[in-house]
């Protein structure tokens, strides 16, 4: 797994005071454990930023002057107003010891149920919990979407490793391809197609039917007015 590097200067003062004083100044108060003592520090807020706004998962090297410590960020507080941070808690690594992380899943290749049936790719998990030494920490957890056809579903059993063990239930759903209305929708058009040359059948026949009418009432008309002509014919004979 890649890993980051951040500055940090240790802390002699841990009040409060001086702790909202690194934060006016652009610092975050931070708190290792996990080794054989506790090491507060600070850090400047501009080092996270490769660390904490990615999607990726890295560990950490932390640079403390005279010593440098491999570790992972545990937890992270932020302002609920202004989205600053306000602490972090790192964890330190040992080779022989696991630890606990979530790791971003990627997925590659393209489903046929999204291509060929329209159906949704639905992502249900996005990180997952992994448990592994820190060598054997993967950088991500690839998903193969290229055999999911409409209905199917991929799940945490499907990515087991002798290197890493996953947290979650071999039952849980990382993405699925679901049936979309335009994949239902396809019969019922058809429906609707036949059904509109259905009415406008019925729109010619009764066209006719009022053109034969119409023709009749012609007709009569015409035998009326030949008849006064007829008798007038008649009269001066």
């Amino acid at each position: 797994m890649k890993s980051i590097e951040i500055k940090g200067f240790i802390r002699e003062a841990t009040g409060k005071t001086n702790t909202n004083s690194e934060r006016k100044h652009g610092n975050v108060p931070c708190v290792l454990y996990g080794g054989n003592e506790i090491i507060h520090f600070t850090s400047s807020e501009i080092g996270f930023k490769d660390l904490v706004y990615t999607a990726s998962a890295h560990t950490v090297i932390l640079d403390l002057g005279d010593k440098k410590k491999n570790a992972i960020l545990q937890d992270i507080q932020f302002h609920p107003v202004s989205d600053k941070i306000l602490h972090a808690d790192f964890y330190e690594l040992h080779d022989d010891k696991p630890v606990t992380m979530d790791i971003p899943v990627e997925l590659s290749g393209s489903a046929p149920g999204v291509l060929n049936s329209g159906g949704i790719l639905t992502r249900n998990k996005r990180k997952l919990r992994v448990k592994a030494l820190p060598g054997n920490l993967p950088d991500s957890l690839n998903v193969d979407i290229s055999e999911l056809e409409l209905g199917d579903k991929f799940y945490t059993s499907e990515l087991e490793s002798d290197d890493y063990e996953l947290l979650h239930p071999d039952n849980t759903v990382v993405c699925q391809v679901r049936t979309s209305r335009a994949s239902m929708a396809l019969p019922e058009d058809e429906e609707g197609v036949e059904g509109e040359e259905g009415v406008e059948g019925a729109e010619g026949a009764e066209g006719k039917d009022a053109e034969s009418a119409e023709g009749k009432d012609a007709e009569s008309a015409e035998v009326k007015a030949e008849a006064p002509i007829k008798e007038s014919q008649d009269s001066k004979e």
